[in-house]
């Protein structure tokens, strides 16, 4: 991994393909995290009960599964931490969410009901965000979790201690 100054010194297309990771982190685990934090804000029995209404399995087991996954998972994922061991929860979570409430509302995240005079009034949303969020995961477990991600220092750490170091007391 480049230091700072020699990404800064590069051409643009180095650049671009240095950072590219950046804007997808950051709005994957703001918005993982931001899911979770609304859950636990409502509080987690009304997770519960949703996921009751739903017919899911253990839902008091399941609900906490979920606000922790999307709390820690998207804290990793904003951090630059083990994502591709973080993704797999997080992508259950998504898959699960596609299968038992978006996909009987299509594609669309956006379906626009009408405009009154109190503002505009929206359906239930598709399938479409979800998708988004998988394609960023994917994204990041083949591509790297680029620059000032904890995976990225950690690594460049390791490659620079030298082998058969005595270690340090």
């Amino acid at each position: 991994m480049e230091t700072l100054l020699e990404l800064c010194a590069c051409p643009a297309a180095t650049l671009r393909r240095a950072w590219w990771t950046l804007p997808l982190r950051l709005i994957v685990g703001y918005g993982f995290m931001e899911h979770g934090f609304a859950k636990l804000a409502r509080g987690p029995e009304v997770f519960t009960g949703i996921l009751h209404a739903l017919h899911m399995p253990a839902a008091p087991l399941l609900a906490w599964a979920t606000i922790l996954t999307e709390l820690i998972g998207g804290f990793a994922v904003l951090i630059g931490a083990f994502v591709p061991l973080c993704s797999i929860p997080m992508a259950i979570v998504l898959f699960v969410a596609i299968l038992t409430v978006h996909l009987p509302n299509g594609f669309s995240s956006i379906k626009l009901l009408a405009i009154t005079p109190t503002g505009a009034h929206f359906g239930q949303p598709g399938y479409e965000t979800d998708l988004l969020y998988l394609a960023c995961l994917a994204a990041l477990v083949l591509g790297g979790s680029g620059p000032f991600a904890l995976d990225s220092i950690l690594l460049r750490r390791k490659r620079n201690e030298p082998r058969g170091a005595p270690e340090p007391v």
